[in-house]
Formats: structure tokens, sequence, C-alpha cells
């Protein structure tokens, strides 16, 4: 398929583009912007809108997920007859091969995502009494790994253009008591490693990167995972290498590498390791990753790269014609983001562009046309289990009542509360189409823009 040109580069190849900086989209100028679209948006443009009577522009079913293969059962079955059940075989190698795509030393496969930021927590020693920097904008369990270890989570504000932690508030949220600081690349969307690094290494902090949305993620061309004292990834069902359940931990330093191995498996010392002894004393648990999952991310490791790439492709070309409809804005990728690994297309929709259409019937309207779109998270510093676990007695008995009291107020974080009111998502499935389906899905969101005021009535 030919890729049909964005409004600039339109306005470029016939010399308006600086004309489309100063003047308003109206006469000739205006006809010259609806023939720079692509016909399918311009198209439906004109049409009424599925939530009104009409017909949805998309019409087609998207990609289901997981996408079980033969080489998945096989890899399943073989473990299966040779009764090959626990932690052996399949995960060492899955270990050794996952940490050689990520450009690191060392993987610690774990039994979930969220086990492996325990793990990791724990293997830095956190404890009661601890402070953990943790983003508002992420799924609870960047935050219920806190919680089990009895530390305080401290919530930095969101920059409302990337729906990452703003790294320009990270310094002031430092305290005597902060243990590590948790930076998410949610949605596969890198956080700001330079920034967020600098300000750890000033302070001698650890950081701990939540990578669990983050597969082939790259910050300046290596993993996303890769930077900081640990990374932590997810191969839970929806996410983008999936095997029901899963999680892995990535490191460059041996001796972190040890005491993950020994929090995660019973204190045990990991295989080939030239420090310590056979048992490390403390703290540990069994959070080990199962031979069925090793086996069966080491099949679905096969085209992975390839999908990725698809994904990317896809992105790309509906950040341009998204960026051509008002009110619409695609997730800001830091100039260090050299690969967003798009486990969710997100971008802020603004409603005084849309005749005062709230989010709610804009995604109510944008489903009815085909496209499956969310309204992503809710003000993580706010949720009710998080409220209830610091005023239980155990926090309270650690901390003090003064401190539970007045961690509402500290806590803040207003640029993030209006992030959660424009969010809205696209799972990774939807970009693994065609080009033609980007623009069915540009042309169902320009279809609601034309006729916003008439759903906003109805």
């Amino acid at each position: 398929m030919v890729r049909r040109a964005t409004r600039r580069q339109f306005l470029e190849s016939v010399g308006l583009a600086g004309a489309a900086l100063s003047m308003s989209e109206s006469g000739s100028l205006a006809a010259m912007l609806q023939e720079a679209k692509p016909p399918l948006v311009a198209t439906a443009e004109t049409e009424k809108p599925a939530l009104l009577g009409g017909k949805p522009v998309c019409r087609g079913n998207w990609p289901g997920w997981p996408r079980p293969s033969k080489s998945d059962e096989e890899a399943l079955l073989e473990v299966l007859r040779a009764a090959r059940w626990y932690r052996s075989r399949s995960v060492p190698e899955f270990e050794e091969k996952y940490a050689a795509l990520n450009q690191a030393k060392y993987c610690i496969a774990t039994s979930s995502g969220t086990t492996a930021l325990y793990t990791s927590l724990g293997a830095l020693g956190v404890g009661p009494g601890d402070e953990v920097i943790v983003p508002p904008y992420t799924f609870m369990a960047t935050v219920t790994v806190v919680l089990l270890h009895y530390a305080l989570p401290v919530f930095v504000d969101s920059d409302r253009e990337s729906f990452l932690m703003d790294p320009a508030k990270l310094e002031a949220a430092i305290t005597e008591r902060t243990k590590a600081i948790i930076p998410v690349h949610i949605g596969g969307n890198v956080a700001d490693m330079d920034r967020i690094l600098a300000v750890a290494e000033k302070h001698n902090i650890p950081v701990v990167g939540d990578a669990c949305q983050a597969h082939l993620a790259q910050w300046r061309g290596r993993s996303a995972g890769s930077w900081g004292t640990t990374g932590c990834y997810s191969f839970q069902l929806s996410k983008n290498l999936c095997s029901g359940e899963g999680g892995a931990i990535l490191t460059n330093e041996e001796a972190v590498a040890d005491a993950c191995f020994a929090f995660h498996n019973c204190c045990r010392n990991r295989p080939h390791s030239r420090n310590g002894s056979k048992y490390r004393f403390g703290r540990n648990g069994n959070f080990r990753m199962t031979e069925f999952q090793g086996a069966l991310l080491l099949s679905q490791m096969q085209g992975l790269e390839e999908r990725a790439q698809l994904r990317s492709e896809n992105a790309a070309y509906l950040t341009k014609l998204l960026r051509q409809i008002p009110g619409i804005h695609p997730a800001k990728e830091y100039e260090g983001c050299t690969r967003n690994a798009y486990h969710l297309y997100m971008f802020r929709y603004d409603p005084s562009q849309f005749a005062g259409l709230s989010r709610d019937k804009f995604l109510r309207a944008l489903r009815a046309e085909g496209v499956p779109a969310s309204a992503g998270y809710s003000p993580l510093n706010k949720a009710d289990f998080l409220l209830d676990a610091l005023r239980s007695q155990p926090y309270v008995r650690v901390y003090g009542q003064k401190t539970i009291d007045q961690w509402p107020e500290r806590n803040q974080c207003p640029e993030n509360d209006k992030l959660c009111e424009e969010g809205c998502w696209l799972m990774h499935t939807v970009l693994l189409t065609s080009k033609e389906q980007m623009e069915q899905i540009a042309a169902a969101v320009a279809k609601i823009h034309k006729h916003a005021a008439e759903l906003a009535k109805a």
C-alpha cells in the first residue's frame, strides 16, 4: 500500500506550510487540507456516527490474543511427558536467552511481574520505615509490592504529555528514608532514564525499572529493562510476550542477581554464582517460574521482533493521522526513547475541541464505530485499597498517626488527576493489523469530531 501524505507533508509539497500556520482553514486552503487526508478519513466525516444510527467505520474483527501455535503445544507437551515440571531446563534456557535479548548480564525468571518487583525490593533490603518513589499512572502492582514490604509509597506526579513520571519533580520527593525509585515504562513508552538515573546516582538510590509493559522497548538503543539496578517484566496474558503468568528480573550486577535469586527461591544460591555460600539467610520466599511457563515463553519468543516492528510501523502511521484531528494528543516520547513497545497506544482527549463531548461519551462513540478503546487508569494515589492499607494498624504503628494523616496531602498529583480525565487507550493487538485499519481508526475519530455537537446533545 502507498502511504498517503500527512497534512504538513501535503502543505509543504505545494509550498503552503507557512500559510497553514498563519491562516484559518477556510476557502481553497480548507479544500486542499481535505484532499490531504486519506480518502476514508475524509469520507467518514460526512457520515452519521454509529452511536446515532449510522454505519460503523470498522466492520472487521480485531486480532485476538494470545496467539497459540503448534510450537507452543509441542513445547508444553514435551515438558509434560518428560515429567520435568520443576525449574530445570526450560527456565534456565529462557533466562539466558531473555538476558541476551535485552543486553543484560543476568536474568531471574519469576512467577509474575508483581513478584519480580517484589523480589527486587526484597533483595535491596526495602522494609518497614523505608520510602519508595513511584508514579501515580500505573497498574496497582507497582504500589502493591511496596505495601507488601511495609514501606511507604511516595508519589511523583505525571508528565501529562508522556503519561510517565515527571523527572523534573523527582528530586523534591527524596528524603533520608528513600530506599528505591520505581520508574514505570507504562504502555511500553520509556521514562526519561537519563534524568531519573542522574538524580538516583546523586543520592545513591537504587532504581527498579518497571518494564512489565515494555517488551523490546529501548532507551538510547538499549533495552529499557537493562538500565538501573534491576528491570522487571511481566508475561501475564495480555502482555506482548506472554505465558499466562510469569515475570523476569534483569540486572547487570552479579551481587544483585544472587540476592534476587535467593529471595525468590527459598534462600538458595544462584547456579554458577561466584559469590557466597549455598544458602543466604534472610527474608525469602518461593516465587519461581515453572517449566511450563519457561517452555511456552521460549516458543512465544518466535516472531516477537516481527510483531514489535509491525506495532511500531502502525503506531507511527496512526499518530500521523490522529495529530491532524484537533483535540487528540498522542503520548509524547522522550528524546532518548529509541523504541516504544506499544503495549498500549495512548492518547489524550480534549473535550473542548469536540464541542464539549465528554470523554466517556467519546469512547462510547468510538466503540460504536468498532474501535475497542478504553479510558485507562484512575489516580493510583487515591485508590481505596492503598488508603485502607496506610490506615491499618501495622502502618500506623510503624510510621505514626501524624505521618499517615499527612500522607494524602503530601502525595497530591494534580497533573495526573487531569491525565486520568483525558487518557484513552488502544490495546497492542489493534496495532497487529494493517495501515488500512489505522485509517479506519482515524476515520472513526474524525467522524466523531465532525459530529461532536450532535453526539453531545444525544
